[in-house]
């Protein structure tokens, strides 16, 4: 048997009600009552409505208040209310319709328009309910595929994290000087931008996703000298000219290892990695434009090779090497002001300025346990 709709009317008048139950009542489930509060009771105690016919001047509970009551819980809020009331003036019609009915009929009524309002606002109420289930079903959906997507995200950037740590494992087995170099320099990288992302010149391309993608491509600054022979990168003392020019070449060397790890990824899925390329290639590269390999200068420079420029001077000059001794901190930080605007970004080097403490403090967090290690 088709299910039928449930109509409540409310109206002090027996002889409208017994009009309108015997107009309604073949086509729908008819429940009228004598006054509002004998309707509102029968929805709290959990009866079935689809709409309402309310009368508004009745005893003990009104036709409006009916309407506000139902308006304002938020299970009854969607079931339609039309007014059926002799009150003529603008403002009564106004105000029952701000209260949130769906229609106002005038007394006297005709019966054919009556059924077609109810018929109309009940096809617009299962029309609202569609949509909204669909509005729920497209809810799902989207969180769902939001749910896969950092799904996803996760499984690239563990991957991401692979190839890096791979990479720095590579290097590290040719340069018996990293120890801890790596995580005191990315832990450098990040502390310099998160200073220099409050400075309006560099707030929009140091965002936290960027700052992260170059912290931790900061690691694989060094992965060319995979390439260098043991002969030089292992030599225990200074370099002669020969030697350093065979040296610099770690930095492309660096670059094109970075650039064909990236061409043999998905599209987008080694974007983090161009940060370590440009790491890898421009971070001997001088502000004054004097350094190596292409002779960049200023801005040309990248910035998250002018980041690493600082981090890595910073860490070679306080870490202990066979060639040199450490350098107390304050010699440090008093040999990279005075190269502001020479071999750093003057801005960079103020940021270092300002959080030299906390570089200090990093580097006696991670120590090296070797004998060559800093200090």
């Amino acid at each position: 048997m088709p299910y039928k709709r449930h109509i409540l009317i409310a109206d002090d008048q027996p002889s409208i009600l017994l009009v309108l139950e015997e107009m309604l009542e073949e086509r729908f489930e008819v429940h009228a009552f004598a006054d509002g509060k004998g309707l509102l009771d029968y929805v709290h105690q959990g009866g079935a409505v689809d709409l309402v016919l309310t009368d508004v001047v009745m005893p003990l509970v009104d036709g409006f208040e009916v309407c506000r009551q139902l308006k304002a819980d938020e299970q009854t809020r969607d079931i339609p209310v039309l007014f059926l009331s002799s009150l003529e003036s603008d403002t009564d019609e106004a105000f029952g319709l701000s209260l949130g009915a769906e229609d106002f009929i005038h007394k006297p009524f005709s019966l054919p328009v009556v059924l077609a309002r109810v018929r109309n606002h009940l096809a617009l109420a299962d029309a609202s309910k569609q949509l909204s289930r669909r509005n729920d079903e497209l809810e799902q959906l989207v969180a769902e595929r939001t749910r896969e997507v950092v799904r996803r995200g996760e499984q690239l950037i563990s991957a991401q994290d692979a190839i890096i740590t791979a990479l720095c494992s590579l290097a590290d087995v040719r340069d018996n000087e990293t120890g801890n170099h790596i995580l005191r320099t990315q832990a450098y990288v990040r502390l310099l931008a998160e200073d220099l992302r409050t400075q309006p010149a560099f707030a929009p391309q140091l965002d936290e996703e960027n700052i992260a993608m170059i912290t931790k491509s900061a690691a694989l600054h060094d992965v060319g000298k995979v390439a260098i022979p043991d002969a030089i990168l292992l030599k225990p003392g200074k370099l002669d000219a020969d030697e350093r020019a065979i040296m610099q070449h770690h930095c492309a060397y660096g670059r094109d290892t970075i650039a064909r790890a990236i061409g043999g990824m998905a599209a987008d899925s080694g974007s983090y990695l161009h940060y370590a390329e440009e790491i890898a290639y421009s971070h001997h590269e001088r502000w004054d434009g004097t350094g190596y390999p292409q002779g960049l200068q200023g801005t040309a420079i990248p910035l998250s090779a002018r980041l690493m420029a600082i981090a890595d001077v910073y860490d070679a000059l306080i870490s202990r090497r066979v060639y040199k001794p450490a350098f107390p901190h304050p010699q440090v930080v008093g040999i990279i002001a005075e190269e502001r605007g020479k071999q750093f970004d003057p801005d960079m080097v103020d940021a270092f300025l300002r959080v030299a403490d906390q570089f200090e403090n990093i580097a006696l967090s991670y120590l090296d346990t070797d004998p060559a290690g800093p200090f």
